[in-house]
């Protein structure tokens, strides 16, 4: 597998603000995924960062621990060369932000407390090219099963009307239930929440699986609508309008088709879990606030560090974003080489910092020496 042109090489010197990063703190979060491939792999991305190239740089990550910035950058520099990513269709890439919720839920629905979080139905099946029937959409990476074969899942209208059944009762999906559809669907778009329950229980959830439909965002659909300016959509002017239109959440909700499904972490996974730390991801670590970041999983490999240069974006820390950052998640709205979706941490601060992030910005993807001709060490 050959590097794609997508990737022009640079060096460190090229970075904006490269020596003033905190590279101790995203050497954390590199470490995190450099214990965890010991268990499982992670995939190589389409465009050609083999993930086998990372094993000098794990190894060494699992046996040193730097104890400033300094140690720390001069890891990174040690074992990787940055390249600039080029974007689609040229210019600049696009950051936006997530978080994990905080929501009160109840383990049983009550009158105040009516809408599902679901766990995974079991008719619910992964689909690639070995059992994807002829003319589904090659999109589709779930399908429902049924005697004659894999279709397509039911979205999230069919769903939220009660296409899984009459009612949900007694078929066992339901994790927790919420009081609120708006703090439901942001938990979906967010894919984990801590879930403060009603009988004194923290429960945290986590992505489970999709219907598979493509992901539209009601930001997107009120703007076409003309009910919000497209550059005055943010995560808390769509809430407001919902609140103002109670009665057309349904209407608008409905027009994005995919819906996940959730699992409570499992009691290892609580065992080891760190309230300073986010949810477990895709990558199958925690995020770290300000050093995870999703990416486009189909292109990129997982545990690849990225610096990423969003100078007009300053909601982290009231300066211009430049950080080093390392893949750890996916999303379907994470599509393209120089798209990435920031963890700003768990919260309704961490919430309003992710609501408005959306800026310009450009990619450095840290690869490994290995893969670049001539860098040398």
């Amino acid at each position: 597998m050959s590097l794609s042109q997508a990737f022009r090489e640079k060096s460190f010197d090229d970075l904006p603000g490269w020596d003033d990063d905190d590279h101790l703190a995203a050497f954390a979060a590199f470490r995190r995924s450099a214990f965890h491939i010991l268990t499982k792999p992670y995939r190589s991305g389409g465009l050609g960062v083999d993930f086998n190239a990372f094993a000098e740089a794990y190894a060494a990550a699992r046996t040193v621990s730097p104890t400033d910035r300094r140690q720390a950058r001069a890891f990174f520099e040690r074992h990787f060369i940055p390249a600039h990513i080029t974007a689609e269709g040229g210019g600049a890439g696009l950051v936006t932000g997530f978080y994990e919720p905080v929501v009160d839920a109840s383990p049983v629905r009550t009158e105040r407390f009516t809408v599902p979080l679901l766990s995974r139905p079991a008719d619910l099946v992964d689909i690639d090219d070995a059992n994807r029937p002829v003319g589904m959409d090659p999109y589709l990476a779930f399908g429902r099963a049924t005697p004659d074969g894999p279709v397509e899942y039911f979205d999230r209208g069919e769903i939220e009307r009660g296409a899984l059944g009459k009612g949900l009762a007694g078929k066992g999906l339901e994790i927790a239930w919420l009081a609120d559809k708006v703090d439901a669907f942001f938990i979906h778009v967010q894919g984990s929440a801590r879930l403060t329950m009603t009988n004194g229980r923290l429960c945290r959830v986590t992505y489970a699986a999709k219907s598979g439909q493509r992901f539209t965002g009601p930001g997107k659909i009120l703007s076409e609508l003309g009910e919000i300016p497209l550059e005055a959509v943010t995560m808390q002017s769509v809430r407001a309008w919902f609140k103002a239109h109670p009665q057309r959440i349904d209407e608008i909700l409905w027009r994005n088709r995919s819906y996940i499904f959730f699992r409570e972490i499992s009691a290892s996974e609580a065992a080891a879990d760190d309230p300073e730390l986010g949810p477990i991801a895709a990558a199958k670590v925690p995020l770290t606030p300000g050093r995870s970041v999703a990416v486009d999983r189909l292109l990129h490999t997982f545990g690849t560090p990225f610096y990423i240069d969003g100078p007009s974006l300053t909601a982290f820390d009231n300066k211009p974003f430049r950080r080093l950052m390392i893949a750890q998640d996916t999303g379907s709205a994470i599509t393209g080489p120089a798209r990435g979706d920031l963890f700003t941490g768990t919260g309704d601060a961490a919430g309003e910092i992710a609501g408005v992030v959306r800026n310009p910005a450009d990619f450095y993807a840290l690869i490994p020496r290995r893969l670049v001709p001539g860098a040398g060490r």
